[in-house]
């Protein structure tokens, strides 16, 4: 996708990118598509649970933690407060960028403030899932939840404490006294080495020292120099901690409002937000999925549309767009524009369905609804639409694409109450159509 304009470049507002729908939206193209008009990406939210997906003339990268942004040399990337990190699995993904000759110096900083994941927080997830029996959650069973509890517990680790010889035993000893604890009550073996991770943690510590900082203050610096801040969410408005499909959600804060309280920035430092939506509907493990398709056709859609977790390789459950969730996560996020992504998975069909309600005891629901067990009772209300048969796949102009596909954009657009923007037509940065009349374009002017 080329620049929006070829001449002087100009300043943007600070602009925060978030997930619509369960996750695996396609944020990643669109962070790593949109970045070069930033001078700083920063990620608010989740733990290497998260992998976005990001395509450069046929060379696939995926990121766990790391910014999207860090594709583009020059631009800060920064790692919130609000993330739980791994810190081997940090490492692991530096390591692995730099094989690939991806500049990785002074333009990755991570929040002191960020708590860690350890390896009793693995073992805790295992054991909380074990626990459930046929009710698991799903979990990507790599201890975020775990370490999202020790945070609002406060007995969590934090990177700043990787710097204090001093005081990092007795923080990782009070860790320590309350996972055993829990061990004790669930007949469990506790086999770590609490002596050896010590070390381990004050290792790190040394090796991530230089990228160690107070990015709320990084960012205010940023933005005081009049430089564009892109926020990056990781997950999806209905796998939001209080706003998602409770208990089928992450344990974090993964709408728009993450990026105040992840960042520590003011909410009057947001100027726009922009949404990213499939053309369908997709998500991992249990939980309420009301526009689930089915059958053949749903593994024909999971395989045109190469639905497996970036993360964890999971196939994920696809339905139908579904109108009430993304016109529900308008509202709580405020977008002001949608990227529609993967639009040409749908070429072949003759007809496409859209989940505009949902039928509940003789009613029709249009608004998502708190209670689980309603979410999960519902029948979907579908509009059967036409489909195009024609292939969209790499179509970089609006008015180039079928005219059936045009009528279900409109359609989509109409349903929940938002402009689409951008409409990605496959996975390279490339393949990506801006509608010139849209918000998004008038942040590029």
């Amino acid at each position: 996708m080329p620049r929006f304009d070829e001449g002087q470049e100009k300043h943007m507002p600070n602009i925060v990118i978030a997930g619509a729908q369960w996750g695996d939206e396609g944020k990643g193209k669109i962070v790593d598509l949109l970045s070069e008009r930033f001078q700083v990406v920063a990620r608010y939210n989740g733990g290497h649970n998260a992998g976005h997906t990001v395509i450069i003339e046929d060379e696939k990268f995926v990121l766990h933690l790391i910014p999207s942004g860090i594709l583009h040399p020059g631009i800060l990337c920064v790692m919130g407060h609000g993330m739980v990190i791994d810190p081997w699995a940090l490492e692991k993904e530096i390591a692995g960028l730099v094989e690939r000759d991806v500049e990785i110096e002074d333009n990755l900083v991570i929040s002191d403030r960020a708590h860690l994941i350890l390896p009793h927080h693995r073992v805790l997830e295992s054991l909380a899932e074990a626990a459930r029996g046929e009710n698991k959650i799903g979990t990507t069973q790599r201890g975020i939840g775990p370490a999202y509890e020790d945070k609002a517990g406060r007995r969590g680790i934090r990177m700043s404490d990787l710097l204090n010889k001093d005081t990092l035993p007795g923080k990782l000893a009070e860790a320590r006294r309350h996972f055993e604890t829990i061990c004790r009550g669930s007949n469990h073996t506790p086999e770590l080495d609490w002596d050896q991770l010590l070390q381990d943690l004050l290792a790190f510590g040394e090796r991530l020292r230089p990228r160690i900082a107070d990015t709320s203050l990084v960012l205010q610096r940023s933005m005081a120099r009049g430089y564009s801040v892109l926020f990056e969410g990781a997950q999806a408005t209905l796998l939001d901690i209080d706003l998602g499909t409770y208990p089928y959600v992450t344990s974090s804060s993964a709408t728009a409002g993450g990026a105040v309280t992840g960042l520590g920035i003011s909410p009057t430092r947001v100027d726009g937000i922009l949404g990213i939506a499939k053309a369908y509907t997709t998500r991992v493990g249990a939980g309420p999925l009301p526009s689930e398709i089915g059958g053949s056709l749903e593994e024909e859609i999971r395989k045109r549309g190469a639905e497996f977790g970036a993360s964890t390789g999971r196939p994920r459950r696809c339905g139908w767009f579904d109108a009430v969730v993304t016109r529900y996560s308008t509202l709580v996020n405020g977008f002001d524009s949608i990227a529609l992504t993967k639009l040409d998975v749908f070429d072949p069909l003759a007809e496409i369905q859209v989940c505009t309600g949902y039928k509940y005891k003789g009613e029709v629901l249009t608004d998502f609804p708190a209670d689980l067990a309603v979410a999960e009772a519902c029948e979907p209300v579908y509009e059967t639409m036409p489909g195009w048969v024609e292939p969209t796949a790499g179509v970089r102009d609006y008015a180039l694409l079928p005219q059936g596909a045009q009528d279900y954009i409109a359609r989509l657009s109409d349903l929940v109450g938002c402009e689409i923007g951008i409409v990605s037509t496959g996975p390279d940065r490339l393949d990506t159509i801006l509608r010139r009349s849209s918000a998004v374009a008038a942040w590029f002017e």
